[in-house]
């Protein structure tokens, strides 16, 4: 049995029921799940922290990434194309990449979720070049520590069908279904707590066909997993679907059963109102990616719509090559500012926003078990040092974590065990990553 004590936060923010904060408190955690929440709190642990000058939340959750995509930021030629030229220019280079270059672009991608305060992220992995499996960016996460949610993606209908990857980049359905099954046996763990658990995720409808989305989608009720993908991400999106479906994307996956508080859909910028009450009644998840919708020019989600009809809503920092970085507070401020933008000033608070970076992303992915600091809870936490620099000047230091910072964790606890103490990764050293991303990076450039 091991034990942790967090106590004298200046403000413990519980994402409960009644987001309650606490000055003062703490937690007291036993095995990895929380026992107390509060101030009176056991004298001693194993382990104990002094959260004095310090805000203490919930772990962020990250529900949508591809994390392959970390050794492929600012590459020129895709730096100014919207989504379907900026996935052209990409391809080619993804396509040689190897097994080792998705374990070491896992794992950097994961490290920098981790220093951004991110306790819990999936990941969408959908490109299989050179021997490449889910295997890889798993091994990748074990290193780091957070809890992983990987998706088996996929790509069928390449150029010479009519689709946008190139023949090189999809895979045969039956191999795709073979290989989904391979990884739900040997990966998934469908226990409260689990630190790993694993969903299927065709790419995208303009990248598979009709069929094989239904077979994902009764092979994963099967094995009880989750589904995801990408849907109507922008304007191109949407008329792709109407031209080769007849109807709108929100449409399309009801009709394949891609619908229900087991499926979460990334991006939905163009989701219109009766999509938007579809998802909200069937409980479909959303993973919202401000920054890379930004970067991409794709638009504004309608956010403040889906969360005022009930739809659940995540956070995604989405792929390194698209955002260009892996950061989910500056999401989360993201979010808020593009709604004000949209909506008006009091169209989202900082306080909301921080509420959809952590519990948000704990309910799309079905893990109520995570999310808030709550007796019986896992202990994710977060600690942010708001002492120093960034936070100076503020009156409200909760809501400094989103508009001003820190925007690095001071300490970070999974299952109650430290991934990350005084700004630094504990689980991993950081020096031989940076090399070996760098002559990566070096070899790929050379080879384009």
């Amino acid at each position: 049995m091991t034990t942790l004590l967090v106590r004298n936060a200046d403000i413990l923010v519980t994402m409960n029921g009644e987001r309650a904060e606490v000055a003062g408190g703490g937690l007291f955690a036993e095995d990895g799940v929380i026992r107390s929440v509060g101030t009176d709190l056991p004298p001693d642990a194993d382990e104990i922290v002094d959260a004095g000058g310090c805000i203490v939340t919930p772990g962020l959750v990250n529900t949508h990434h591809h994390l392959y995509q970390t050794l492929t930021r600012a590459v020129p030629g895709g730096q100014d194309a919207l989504l379907f030229g900026w996935l052209q220019t990409l391809y080619p280079i993804w396509s040689r990449m190897t097994p080792q270059d998705m374990f070491l672009s896992a794992q950097t991608g994961l490290a920098e979720l981790a220093l951004s305060g991110c306790t819990m992220s999936s990941d969408h992995l959908y490109v299989f070049p050179n021997g490449v499996t889910l295997d890889d960016t798993i091994a990748a996460a074990e290193t780091i520590g957070i809890r992983f949610q990987p998706t088996r993606g996929s790509m069928s209908i390449g150029e010479s069908g009519g689709g946008l990857p190139p023949d090189s980049l999809v895979e045969a359905e039956t191999d795709i279904l073979e290989d989904s099954i391979r990884v739900i046996d040997r990966f998934h763990d469908g226990s409260e707590g689990a630190m790993l658990r694993v969903g299927l995720a065709p790419c995208s409808p303009f990248s598979v066909s009709r069929e094989l989305m239904r077979d994902s989608a009764v092979l994963a009720r099967e094995k009880g997993v989750m589904l995801h993908t990408h849907l109507a991400e922008n304007d191109e999106d949407i008329a792709y679907s109407l031209q080769k479906f007849g109807c709108l994307p929100g449409q399309y996956a009801e009709e394949l059963g891609w619908v229900g508080d087991d499926v979460w859909h990334a991006h939905c910028v163009k989701l219109g109102p009766e999509e938007i009450d579809l998802f909200a009644h069937t409980r479909t998840g959303v993973a919202h990616c401000p920054c890379s919708n930004c970067r991409l020019g794709s638009g504004i989600a309608p956010v403040r719509a889906m969360r005022d009809r009930g739809v659940r809503v995540a956070l995604g920092v989405d792929g390194s090559a698209s955002n260009d970085a892996a950061h989910l507070l500056s999401e989360a401020r993201q979010a808020m500012l593009l709604q004000r933008v949209q909506n008006g000033a009091d169209a989202m608070s900082a306080r909301e926003a921080l509420e959809i970076a952590t519990l948000g992303g704990a309910e799309v992915l079905r893990r109520p078990e995570c999310g808030s600091l709550e007796v019986g809870k896992q202990a994710d936490l977060a600690i942010w040092d708001v002492s120093e620099l960034e936070a100076a000047g503020a009156w409200d230091p909760v809501a400094a974590l989103i508009l001003c910072g820190p925007f690095t964790v001071r300490d970070l606890y999974v299952k109650g065990q430290a991934i990350v103490r005084d700004g630094r990764i504990r689980t991993l050293d950081l020096e031989p990553v940076y090399r070996s991303a760098a002559a990566a990076v070096d070899r790929l450039a050379r080879a384009a």
